[in-house]
C-alpha cells in the first residue's frame, strides 16, 4: 500500500486546509537528471512543514523504485521509498492481478520490480516501457510475434509518453513504439501510467481528489490526466513544458517551477 506522508500539522489543522494532498511529478518537475529544479529541495521541506500530504508520482519506467529513491536522496531530497508511486508500481500490480507471464521490453533495472519469468508457461502478453537499448528490430519483432500467437494476448504499456526531458534536450518516449505495435497487430494497448485514470486513482489511495493537487511539467499526462478525475493541476515551466502546448481544460495554475507551485499551495491554504 502506498500512503501519503504528512508534515507537522495535526489532523484538526488538516481539516481546515483546502488542499490536503499533493501529487508531485519527478523528472522535469522536481529534478532534471541529477539536478534539482530551482529551490526544489527547500520547497519540498516547506510543503511538508505546511502539513500537506505528499506523494511522488512518475511515469519513469527506466529506473526501478530503489534506483529512483537513491538518486533523489543523493541530490538532496528527503523521502521514503513508500512515498513513490510510479507507473512501474501500477504495472507490477496489474501483471500480478491479471496473473500474466509477459515478454518485457524494459530496462534491466526496471525489470527488477516485476515478477520473475515463469518458464513453465508460454508468454501471454507484452509489457513495454522506456527502454532505449531494447528498442531494436529483433526485440520489437519478438514482441510482435508474442501478440500474434493468440488474439487474447495483451499489450500493456507502462505509459505511452511522447517524449521526456534529458540534460541534452528532449528525447523520444515509448509512445511511438507502443503505437507501432498497436498498428502492426491491430491491438489496443492497456495503458497503465499517466494520464490514465487507473494510475491517478491508485495514487490517491482513497483521498478525496477535490482536496488534492497535481504538480507536473506535462500538460497532458500530468495536468489533463489529473483534472479528468477531479484533481487540481499546477503546470510548471520546467522539464518538458512547451509554451505552445495548451491543455484543455487549462491548468488550475501555471507557475515557473516547483518552488512557485509550493508558494501557490501554501498561499491558497492560508487564504
Amino acid at each position: 500500500m502506498f500512503l501519503f506522508s504528512r508534515g507537522t500539522r495535526s489532523f484538526q489543522q488538516l481539516r481546515k486546509m483546502s488542499i490536503k494532498g499533493a501529487l508531485i511529478d519527478l523528472s522535469g518537475t522536481l529534478h532534471v537528471e541529477d539536478e534539482p529544479t530551482p529551490n526544489a529541495v527547500e520547497a519540498l521541506k516547506r510543503l511538508r512543514d505546511s502539513g500537506v500530504l505528499v506523494k511522488f508520482v512518475t511515469n519513469t519506467t527506466k529506473d526501478s523504485k530503489a534506483t529512483l529513491h537513491e538518486r533523489l536522496c543523493r541530490i538532496g531530497f528527503q523521502l521514503d521509498p513508500s512515498e513513490i508511486y510510479s507507473s512501474l508500481s501500477a504495472a507490477v500490480s496489474y501483471v500480478e492481478n491479471e496473473k500474466l507471464n509477459p515478454y518485457y521490453i524494459l530496462s534491466e533495472d526496471a525489470r527488477q520490480d516485476f515478477p520473475p519469468e515463469d518458464t513453465r508457461r508460454y508468454k501471454d502478453s507484452v509489457v513495454i516501457g522506456l527502454a532505449p537499448k531494447a528498442f531494436n528490430y529483433d526485440q520489437l519483432n519478438e514482441a510482435f510475434n508474442v501478440l500474434l500467437e493468440n488474439k487474447n494476448h495483451k499489450l500493456v504499456a507502462v505509459h505511452q509518453g511522447k517524449y521526456y526531458k534529458r540534460a541534452d534536450g528532449l528525447a523520444l518516449g515509448p509512445g511511438c513504439f507502443v503505437k507501432g505495435l498497436e498498428f502492426a497487430t491491430g491491438r489496443t494497448a492497456k495503458v497503465i501510467g499517466k494520464p490514465n485514470p487507473y494510475f491517478f486513482e491508485g495514487a490517491l489511495a482513497g483521498l478525496d481528489p477535490a482536496s488534492c493537487v497535481m504538480i507536473g511539467d506535462d500538460a497532458n499526462d500530468d495536468i489533463v490526466g489529473a483534472m479528468s478525475v477531479g484533481i487540481q493541476g499546477i503546470l510548471v515551466k520546467t522539464g518538458k513544458y512547451l509554451p505552445d502546448v495548451k491543455p484543455s481544460p487549462p491548468p488550475t495554475a501555471l507557475v515557473e517551477n516547483f518552488a512557485e507551485a509550493v508558494d501557490w499551495i501554501i498561499q491558497k491554504n492560508h487564504s
